[in-house]
């Protein structure tokens, strides 16, 4: 019986998680919308800064926290982040850019911070030698992520203005509007499905189990009825030979 009802389980569960997640909203996710070209990734929106045609766009770090004032740089915390910003790249740059990671080095606690939450790193993608292969003193250490290789090194941020910029910034959620058609043209649906999955259900339980038929689980019972006057006179007699 199980594997009878397995595919009508598994359909109404996609379809319920579908309805759900129309209902959160969770797929309406916008980006600001200050002119600039924004790319979502996850719960995240990016803007690559470009350049003049054929010419790739350099800044400061001074400069990029400048160019992403009110957002964020850049800020990389997966590995599916990291390859969506490669992958991307070529499509603004042509040929090798070092993008501007937005973290800095919080000599307290001697560890490589984000900018946006001020969390220690969980991902990182340094190359060979890690974070402390460097000769640069680490309080004047910044960040650069290869757009080719993916790959983090540790930088100058006063002397390496070579490096391109991205821009990020959660994602907005836009709640879906109310009293929406097709939101309840869902909801309607579901309540549908569920009447007719646990019909389905209880029919095939029925069929496999013929001992717990529906029919079995009502007794009969017949009305109470007063002896007939036959009845009556075998009981009194019968009474009366018992009697000492």
């Amino acid at each position: 019986m199980e594997s009878s009802t397995r595919p009508f389980t598994l359909f109404y569960t996609v379809f319920l998680i579908l309805t759900c997640r129309y209902a959160r909203g969770e797929d309406a996710l916008d980006c600001p919308a200050d002119g600039r070209t924004w790319l979502t990734f996850g719960l995240n929106c990016y803007h690559f800064v470009h350049g003049e045609e054929d010419v790739a766009k350099s800044y400061t770090i001074e400069n990029a926290k400048e160019m992403c004032k009110g957002y964020e740089l850049l800020t990389v915390k997966s590995a599916e982040e990291n390859d969506f910003i490669v992958k991307y790249s070529p499509f603004v740059w042509k040929g090798k850019m070092n993008v501007w990671l937005g973290m800095y080095y919080d000599s307290d606690e001697d560890v490589f911070k984000w900018h946006d939450d001020n969390s220690v790193l969980r991902y990182n993608n340094w190359e060979d030698g890690g974070y402390d292969d460097t000769d640069l003193p680490l309080m004047d250490t910044c960040v650069a992520l290869h757009s080719n290789t993916g790959k983090w090194e540790n930088i100058s941020c006063a002397d390496e203005p070579e490096n391109g910029v991205v821009c990020q910034t959660k994602a907005l959620w836009t709640p879906p509007p109310k009293n929406s058609p097709l939101l309840s043209a869902l909801v309607i649906i579901s309540v549908v499905l569920i009447l007719v999955v646990s019909a389905v259900v209880w029919f095939l339980h029925q069929r496999n189990s013929p001992g717990s038929s529906i029919l079995n689980l009502i007794e009969y019972h017949p009305p109470f009825r007063s002896p007939s006057t036959d009845q009556t006179c075998l009981v009194e007699a019968e009474e009366i030979e018992e009697m000492p």
